[in-house]
């Protein structure tokens, strides 16, 4: 029988061989100390970014990087574009309060990962400020989203939310994605059109909202009645949970009501973020026409 071969054996690769310092670059090249690799792995499983409060927010794609450079409050760290993008930019004349250094397709790329539409954009910015509840004013419509994590639904309720004049997003400083990368490319520029404002205590935060007038609607698949059929005023709070898990205890306590959407067709439940923008049509419909 023959044996397997030891570390010294001449049946070693000797195509492994390089030269010296050679492997250590391609490393850094394939993984880049900014942890842009790492997020995406993260995002395209369905999970949170890791966390980086210090380092900034990561966006690409035309409208994500469009909405931000529109966006006086943005605070921009570098800004890369490909030729054709620097090209429409200025064809459009959206304003660049930074110079772009123009790079090729592949450099972009090689931060955000090569699943990444990036539409030759990418900004790096400075991370924005979340408003305090308390200054909300006691008008219109906000979200308030108990522990969802997933990126991509967290970035298309905000697209929903910019679609029906949402005055911000209440989320937790944990349990929810950071700003950026796959969220802020999902939520197609509005991240920078509504405010989110982060918590430290759900419960306290709608307490909050409830002292300041608000009425608060938790949605849930148990809720005692149809958000259509619940009686509704304004200013309104809609309270989502997370899939699977739903409201946690205490924030269905907390909430004045705690409503259903009820489904006619055989599926009886939907994504969250499509269960949201289903929840405010019929929440800004019916404030609309009186509660």
């Amino acid at each position: 029988m023959t044996p397997w071969p030891r570390k010294d054996d001449s049946r070693r690769d000797a195509s492994r061989k390089t030269e010296p310092g050679k492997d250590r670059k391609d490393r850094k090249a394939r993984f880049p100390k900014d942890g842009s690799r790492k997020k995406a792995a993260f995002a395209r499983r369905g999970r949170p970014e890791p966390r980086d409060r210090d380092g900034p927010a990561i966006l690409y794609g035309w409208h994500t990087v469009k909405a931000a450079l529109e966006n006086p409050a943005r605070r921009f760290r570098r800004l890369l574009a490909t030729e054709n993008a620097a090209h429409r930019l200025a064809e459009e004349g959206v304003p660049t309060p930074i110079a772009p250094t123009l790079v090729r397709p592949d450099e972009i790329a090689a931060i955000v990962g090569p699943e990444a539409v990036h539409q030759g954009l990418l900004a790096e910015a400075d991370p924005l400020d979340s408003p305090d509840i308390t200054e909300l004013p006691a008008e219109g419509l906000v979200l308030v989203l108990d522990q969802i994590t997933d990126p991509h639904n967290v970035g298309a309720i905000l697209r929903s939310a910019a679609a029906f004049a949402v005055a911000a997003v209440v989320t937790t400083a944990r349990h929810s994605p950071e700003a950026t990368g796959v969220l802020a490319k999902a939520a197609s520029g509005a991240l920078d059109i509504v405010p989110i404002v982060t918590v430290g205590n759900l419960a306290r935060a709608l307490t909050a909202l409830k002292d300041n007038g608000w009425m608060t609607v938790g949605l849930d698949s148990e809720g005692t009645a149809d958000l259509a059929d619940t009686a509704l005023r304004g200013p309104l709070a809609l309270v989502l949970g997370a899939e699977g898990k739903g409201l946690r205890q205490l924030t269905r306590q907390t909430c004045d009501a705690v409503a259903r959407i009820d489904l006619p067709g055989k599926i009886t439940s939907l994504n969250v973020s499509n269960a949201t923008a289903l929840a405010l049509y019929v929440a800004h419909t019916r404030l609309k026409a009186g509660g």
